[in-house]
């Protein structure tokens, strides 16, 4: 789980945040234990989803010497009931199936290894596509443009304020880009998030054209020679024609004002809702050109397999997920915590 953003070199420690009169040593000694602390903290927060895969992996085998038909239709039960989706579900099945009829397979611990790898596989096929990581652009391309989507009510705001602190602490000059003109709460909320992050927010008045807001945002960002530029954008689906347009015009201004930009654009989805939810997800990669995901209120549902569902459907890696309602509580996704978490 990569703590500092954008860090791509092992000298890059030497102008980190936490300690510049520290030793290389020192700083490495100093992630790891925030490492171990944010891999705490993030098994906490998908405790409902745990409890109930083990609870119902405890049901299912009581009383059981063999795996059979029935067992791995009940199994199928239960991992639809965490809504991992179908497409999942039925991997997961084969694999066991096949475990089972090679004699692999002959208690929970052998069942839940076989889970845990394809899960894990599926989670880091994903990574294939999209954007994984902001190393991806090389750090001499400022501002890094990265833009936010998703339907309103999803925690696109909050995501856009924890992200915009969480970059900023960990040493970069960070801008904030008010471009959802359409909903006038919007900018009154990023301007609530921008004053409590210390973060300069860039904003004109409602109803403004959102490319010319991202065009004084981009001029802006250049000239402070800021690190990163963050983008709201309008969170509407029931005109899908505007909002296509829209999002192509900003596009096209990003690109022409900073070479390979927008560099990120992330979907936010709320865990809570499930396959609703990733029914959005699909409605707005129709007029998005989505790298990655952001998962939010992960800590808030029983049903936390949504996140294997994401990346299996829509082949696009979680980049970050929210835990909490703290201004902290926006992390980097880490396939393995989260597979491990699910089980353990």
């Amino acid at each position: 789980m990569a703590f500092f953003w954008r860090r791509n070199k092992e000298d890059k420690f030497s102008t980190s945040v936490l300690g510049l009169d520290k030793s290389i040593e020192e700083l490495k000694a100093q992630e790891a234990a925030i490492e171990r602390e944010i891999g705490v903290r993030f098994t906490k927060a998908i405790a409902k989803t745990r409890d109930s895969i083990n609870n119902k992996l405890d049901t299912i085998f009581e009383g059981r010497k063999q795996i059979d038909e029935q067992l791995i239709d009940e199994l199928e039960e239960m991992l639809i009931s965490t809504d991992i989706g179908v497409q999942t579900t039925m991997q997961v099945l084969e694999a066991i199936r096949k475990g089972v009829s090679r004699q692999e397979i002959n208690d929970l611990d052998a069942l839940k290894s076989v889970m845990k790898n394809e899960l894990l596989g599926i989670l880091h096929h994903s990574t294939e596509s999209g954007i994984a990581s902001e190393t991806e652009v090389p750090d001499t391309i400022k501002p890094y443009v990265l833009m936010v989507v998703g339907v309103n009510g999803v925690g696109k705001t909050t995501t856009i304020g924890k992200l915009a602190q969480r970059i900023k602490n960990e040493g970069n000059d960070v801008l904030i880009c008010a471009a959802d003109t359409f909903r006038a709460a919007a900018s009154e909320q990023l301007e609530i998030w921008s004053e409590r992050a210390g973060v300069p927010l860039i904003q004109q008045k409602h109803g403004t054209d959102p490319a010319a807001v991202l065009f004084d945002a981009l001029q802006a960002a250049k000239a402070r020679n800021s690190d990163v530029l963050i983008v709201d954008t309008a969170g509407r689906l029931h005109n899908k024609s505007n909002l296509m347009a829209e999002l192509e015009k900003m596009k096209r201004i990003a690109a022409r004002e900073v070479s390979q930009a927008p560099h990120e654009t992330l979907l936010v989805i709320d865990a809570v809702t499930g396959q609703n939810g990733l029914e959005q997800a699909r409605q707005f990669m129709k007029v998005a050109d989505v790298t990655g995901i952001v998962l939010t209120k992960l800590d808030g549902t029983a049903k936390g397999g949504i996140a294997v569902a994401i990346s299996k459907e829509l082949k696009l890696p979680i980049r970050y997920v929210g835990i909490g309602e703290q201004v902290d509580d926006l992390m980097v996704f880490d396939a393995e915590n989260y597979v491990n978490g699910l089980f353990n």
